[in-house]
């Protein structure tokens, strides 16, 4: 088993812009990822298992929903010590920053933010402790990057509503205890929903087979005439506003994320091109490694510098869904082009999982593709710039 060494790269003294709390947050998580996490996510991918002992000191550290206010049971922090944690997640396993991710942006947000003063109290202090776990439905079998098309939805049933559809790809499905659902109500409008595990016809068949987030649990959501309480929909939004506003806040967190990821691989091959020793000197001696260590310490200085203003203007309110798009796209497409040149610094050795190079470059597979593809984010900013609607 290799030791932690991770050394957080800084090219333009960007710690100089975090507040000393920001900095505290961040050795915090990062020494229980090198203490918790690290030792074992390798063993966790290969078996293809979610590591269920974590989610107690996930929600110790304030990972589960850290923008809650804490009279709802969150530690009231700002989204740079949000994005920071993140980071710090992810640089040890993208599955591992998913399930905080969902916890956080497409659970506890949505209740918090579109939710009844009575769902807020009763959910989220147990989300942010991690007693309860929750997971979010919105993608389906037919409709993934076009979720106005879903097909489920619930009738009207008196003091209930009658359920019934389904969805893929949800992390956390599995071991979810609770799932905020977003369905088609009697008018044909969408809303959101929150299903408790237990009540009758809701199932959670695990997905098997991965490649990739194989440290993640991965399901589906299957609902067969599900009696949902009425008092269990979200009650403050409707329409397709409400997820979309959830995703925003997951892609910020998965913007900060994915750099992680590409400090993590630049830290790895850096540190090997220094102590590798081909025709009789370091392989970081010669051009075309450094070459490819330059290019992406200077991706990542710029991605650094981009989710850094991101979090300012998400903490004034002012950071766009267009922003966040390009932010998330920008480091996803940051993190596997290092994922793979460093794989290439390593050469055999990168495979293995003695290093964490092929895991991350696996992972990253699913984020490029997760919280709207390359693509879509690609079109998001199209539209941004250009004013035409290339989605049709």
């Amino acid at each position: 088993m290799q030791k932690d060494l991770y050394q957080h790269p800084d090219y333009y003294l960007l710690d100089e812009l975090l507040t000393d709390e920001h900095k505290l947050i961040r050795d915090a998580v990062r020494a229980y990822v090198k203490k918790e996490i690290s030792p074992i996510i390798e063993d966790y991918a290969q078996r293809a298992e979610f590591p269920k002992q974590i989610i107690k000191g996930l929600g110790e550290l304030g990972c589960f929903g850290p923008f809650v206010p804490q009279e709802y049971g969150g530690p009231g922090l700002d989204y740079i010590s949000y994005g920071i944690m993140m980071q710090e997640l992810e640089r040890g396993d993208s599955g591992i920053r998913s399930t905080a991710s969902v916890q956080g942006s497409l659970v506890m947000y949505p209740i918090y933010t579109y939710g009844s003063e009575e769902q807020k109290k009763k959910y989220l202090p147990k989300l942010a402790t991690g007693e309860l776990m929750g997971c979010f439905g919105l993608t389906e079998p037919n409709f993934g990057s076009n979720p106005a098309g879903m097909l489920t939805n619930f009738k009207d049933a008196g003091d209930h509503v009658i359920l019934n559809g389904s969805k893929m790809w949800i992390s956390n499905a599995p071991f979810a205890d609770i799932a905020v659902v977003w369905a088609k109500n009697p008018e044909g409008r969408i809303q959101g929903l929150i299903v408790e595990r237990g009540m009758e016809g809701f199932t959670t068949p695990e997905t098997h087979g991965k490649w990739s987030l194989r440290a993640s649990a991965t399901g589906e959501l299957v609902f067969d005439n599900v009696k949902v309480p009425k008092e269990n929909i979200l009650p403050n939004v409707i329409g397709l506003k409400g997820p979309l506003g959830c995703l925003s806040s997951a892609r910020f967190g998965i913007a900060w994320g994915a750099l992680g990821c590409a400090m993590d691989c630049y830290d790895t091959a850096l540190r090997y091109s220094q102590q590798r020793i081909q025709f009789d000197k370091p392989i970081g001696a010669f051009q075309l490694t450094q070459k490819k260590l330059a290019e992406m310490i200077t991706e990542i200085t710029k991605g650094q510098l981009l989710v850094w203003r991101l979090g300012v203007l998400r903490n004034e309110h002012r950071a766009t869904p267009e922003q966040i798009s390009m932010a998330k796209r920008n480091s996803c497409e940051t993190a596997i082009t290092i994922a793979r040149e460093a794989r290439q610094i390593l050469g055999g050795m990168g495979i293995t999982g003695e290093y964490s190079i092929m895991r991350h470059m696996m992972n990253l597979e699913s984020v490029i593709t997760y919280e709207g593809t390359h693509d879509i984010h690609l079109l998001i900013t199209g539209q941004s710039v250009t004013g035409f609607n290339a989605f049709k």
